[in-house]
Order: C-alpha cells, then sequence, then structure tokens
C-alpha cells in the first residue's frame, strides 16, 4: 500500500521517508491515507476527479495557510505541499468523543477561524455565494404549488435579504462546508478539516449553520435551544477577542438564505443541476439523516420563530409559518431532526 501514496522526492526530502501506511475512507473527490513521518503522524491527501481538482486543491492550500494565523489553532498544521500531485501533508489529530455541550466548543474555534482573515485579505479565496433570485422564485413557486400564496410584499422582502447578505461586513475566512463530520475534537480544541470549498464572507452564514440544521451537510442535527444560545454567545465572545470588535451581520438573514436554497437538499454532486425544491410535492429523498422534505420543514419552523419580531419580515414570517403547518398536515410522519450528530467515518483526518 505504501508504494501507492502519492509521496515524491521533495516532500521526502523535506519531510523524511514514509513509515507505516493506512489507507483511509474519504469522498470520491480525493484520497487519503494516515502515515507515520519521523516528526510523528501525518496525513497525506491527493485530490482527484472531475475537472475541479485543481481549484479544490488551491483553495485547501490558501485555507490551510489563512488559518495558521489564528491565535489558537483551527486546523491542522500544513506539513507539506506537491502542487503538480495535488497533495497535501498535514498534521494527524486524534478526535475524541463529543461532549454533550459540543457546539460551543464548536462555535468559539469557527468563530477563531473566521477572524483569521479580514478585508485586507479580499482576493485571495473566491467570496461566497449567497442565493439568488432564482432562489426566491423557486422558493415562491413551491409555496403557490402547496397553496399558501405569495404576495408581491413577501417577494420583496425576499429581494432585500438576497441583496443584503452579499453587502454584509465580509472578509471572514469561510469552511465552506462546516459539518460535524468535518470537525474534530481534539484534547486542545476544535479543529476544522476540508477545506475544499473555502471562501471568503460574513461569519453569520456559518454560524447560522447550528440553528438553521447545517444546511449543506448529510448530517442534519437539531441542538436543543438552550445549547444554541449558549454557543452563539460563545461565538461573538471568541470573535471579539479575536479582533477586538463586535461580529456583524444578520444571523436571521442567513437563516432565510438558507432557507430558500434549494441546492441545500441535495448532496453537492447534485448541485445546480436543477430546481429541487420543485420536485418536493411529488416526491420525497433520503439524504444523510432526514429527508428533503424534513430538511424544508425544520427550516421552516426555525424561520418562522426567528422571523416573528422582525416588522421587515412580517409577511414572511406568516408565510413561513403557514407553509410549516401546510407541510407537517400533508405529510404528517415527517420526523425532527436529531439532537446529535450521527456518526461517521473521518474523510480525511
Amino acid at each position: 500500500m505504501g508504494s501507492k501514496v502519492p509521496y515524491g522526492d521533495e516532500l521526502r526530502s523535506a519531510l523524511g521517508p514514509l513509515g507505516k501506511v493506512r489507507k483511509f475512507g474519504s469522498s470520491p473527490r480525493s484520497r487519503v491515507w494516515r502515515v507515520e513521518l519521523d516528526a510523528g503522524p501525518a496525513v497525506v491527501k491527493q485530490f482527484v476527479a472531475g475537472p475541479d481538482a485543481a481549484d479544490r486543491y488551491a483553495r485547501e492550500v490558501t485555507a490551510l495557510r489563512l488559518a495558521a494565523r489564528a491565535e489558537r489553532p483551527v486546523a491542522p498544521a500544513l506539513l507539506g505541499t506537491d502542487d503538480e500531485e495535488r497533495v497535501l501533508v498535514l498534521e494527524r489529530l486524534d478526535h475524541g468523543r463529543r461532549p454533550t455541550d459540543w457546539i460551543v466548543h464548536y462555535a468559539t474555534a469557527l468563530a477563531g477561524l473566521h477572524a483569521a482573515t479580514g478585508p485586507e485579505d479580499a482576493g485571495v479565496l473566491p467570496e461566497w455565494p449567497g442565493p439568488s433570485m432564482t432562489d426566491v422564485s423557486a422558493f415562491a413557486a413551491l409555496a403557490d404549488s402547496l397553496e399558501v400564496p405569495v404576495s408581491a410584499t413577501v417577494l420583496g422582502d425576499l429581494e432585500a435579504v438576497v441583496e443584503r447578505l452579499p453587502q454584509a461586513p465580509g472578509g471572514a475566512l469561510l469552511h465552506g462546508d462546516p459539518c460535524p463530520t468535518n470537525d474534530l475534537h481534539t484534547p486542545t480544541g476544535v479543529r476544522f478539516v476540508d477545506f475544499e470549498q473555502a471562501a471568503l464572507g460574513n461569519g453569520m452564514v456559518e454560524l447560522a449553520y447550528l440553528r438553521i440544521g447545517f444546511p449543506t451537510c448529510w448530517c442534519v442535527t437539531a441542538p436543543p435551544e438552550h445549547l444554541l444560545d449558549k454557543a452563539e454567545a460563545a461565538y461573538r465572545t471568541a470573535w471579539r477577542e479575536a479582533t477586538g470588535g463586535e461580529a456583524e451581520g444578520d444571523l436571521t438573514d442567513a437563516c432565510v438564505g438558507w432557507l430558500i436554497r434549494g441546492d441545500a437538499l441535495v448532496e453537492r454532486a447534485l448541485r445546480e443541476t436543477g430546481d429541487h425544491l420543485s420536485e418536493l410535492p411529488d416526491r420525497d429523498w433520503e439524504w444523510g439523516t432526514v429527508t428533503a422534505r424534513e430538511r424544508l420543514a425544520y427550516r421552516l419552523g426555525v424561520v418562522a420563530r426567528l422571523t416573528e419580531d422582525r416588522t421587515d419580515l412580517a409577511g414572511f414570517s406568516r408565510l413561513t409559518g403557514d407553509l410549516h403547518e401546510r407541510v407537517q398536515t400533508r405529510w404528517p410522519k415527517l420526523k425532527p431532526p436529531p439532537e446529535q450528530p450521527a456518526r461517521r467515518g473521518r474523510l480525511s483526518a
């Protein structure tokens, strides 16, 4: 197995020879090995498959180097690279058992990651792609198909959200897919892995993952309210300590943005392939811990509650509340997401 590891002369010269090697399970987009080096245990990751492999490799290398700026480690150390073979060599970290309040530690590390960059880093990574008016139209069409009409006022409110999201103060180092299988709970804190979709933007769009149920992830999770409040407070405290200022951006807007995105109902390979919201009235499908309709129902409930006191989103609050009631009545067997993340093998570290 060792002979198949893409570990060339340049890496060998810099890091020493390979010792024990073990192939590790990963996504189809990469190959991963656990290895032993003179300096200690490490991970070798090679980006494969698809025309975007070079872009994913470049994003991860850039993001790991930027993350290394953080005062407290928030990612594995990048030990070496081979650009020609698209290979990373990373510090190997032990992933321990998640504590009951894991999202508090997660949110603290997420703030540290986000604070590693600022507006002065514009251009080093792509900007976060927010929802579009196409998403608004698709969501309105779904509501109409469920016999919950959308007024022109609500459409205007949603258009305003779509316009506000990219205008929020940016520059934060966004992970791009901060799922509960892309975090490692180590004795020295949470570290994030798999930065293939890293971007720059406003940190609220990823802090929103906790409340909206990890929208780009197979493991939808619905932590209890008291832990959500504690985690969001921990994020803001950690951001303040790292930057000296208050975290800016609108968490509610971010949650609305995730609700209306049909691509947040399907795994990565199926995104940007069609209008997934339009499929929900006729069929349901499983992805990870919940079905697509269960994802929608949970998000509707969250956004209906978050927007209750927002005068600028009052109509949308009523709409999401009515839609939540309608989907629960139409599909009465829908189940809520689990409170704790499901377990699955670590992909890259």
